[in-house]
């Protein structure tokens, strides 16, 4: 069957985000092609492009408003898509604020391409959202719950995601696959071997187990910190 990822990545934006500042060249939330979550060497758009064994479909510019750039990828070997949506870095909030609508199974969207029609959106089969955490810089007003029935996985990587994400992502009824219990840096990599275990199925466990294991051959901040930095489940 055909099975569906949307990732939401939150451009970082040394301006517009409460984070500690990068390099000006990759902490332009108004420049995807550079950004350290997009463009740069472990952004989610270049890690998966040059990855070997996802194939880009299609790339587009402004597909609406707050995202700056859309790419869709295929896995070279199954009927797994990935949308990823680049969002302007002030835009932060809404792309959380879509996330867990996504997670709750509302503002589906079927997206076209290479005459495949994706069901996207609270479509998708797991949500991902990648950046810095917004929550710890704001609030949201409302949290929304879930519209069906569906069982929809979501990997949230951000710093401490676990810690603020919780209330939120419950609301909605989706399965924490993967988040996180402290500081990190929300590069591809993770994002790639979290998705590898959820495709073949993997029990929680061995998603967190690929995940950590990911984020220590880059890190190199010891396995055993990799271990505990991530979580999966309630």
């Amino acid at each position: 069957p055909r099975r569906v990822i949307h990732v939401l990545v939150a451009l970082c934006d040394n301006e517009h985000q409460g984070i500690v500042p990068v390099p000006a060249k990759i902490g332009n939330g108004d420049d995807p092609q550079n950004n350290l979550y997009w463009g740069a060497r472990y952004g989610v758009k270049t890690f998966f492009a040059k990855s070997g064994y996802w194939k880009m479909l299609a790339q587009s510019s402004n597909p609406r408003p707050g995202i700056l750039e859309r790419c869709i990828f295929k896995l070279s070997s199954k009927e797994v898509y990935i949308v990823a949506d680049a969002y302007r870095g002030m835009e932060i909030k809404q792309s959380i604020v879509d996330f867990l609508e996504y997670a709750s199974g509302g503002a589906s969207e079927t997206i076209n391409s290479d005459g495949l029609a994706l069901n996207a959106g609270g479509g998708a089969d797991l949500i991902a959202f990648v950046g810095h955490n917004g929550l710890m810089d704001f609030k949201l007003d409302a949290y929304p719950t879930s519209k069906d029935n569906r069982q929809r996985d979501a990997v949230i990587l951000c710093c401490m995601s676990r810690n603020y994400f919780y209330e939120p992502l419950r609301s909605t009824g989706a399965n924490p696959l993967l988040w996180t219990t402290g500081l990190m840096a929300p590069e591809a990599y993770v994002l790639n071997a979290a998705i590898d275990a959820w495709l073949i199925n993997s029990i929680s466990e061995d998603v967190r187990a690929r995940a950590a294991e990911a984020y220590n051959t880059y890190q190199r901040c010891g396995a055993k910190a990799a271990r505990n930095l991530f979580a999966t489940g309630w």
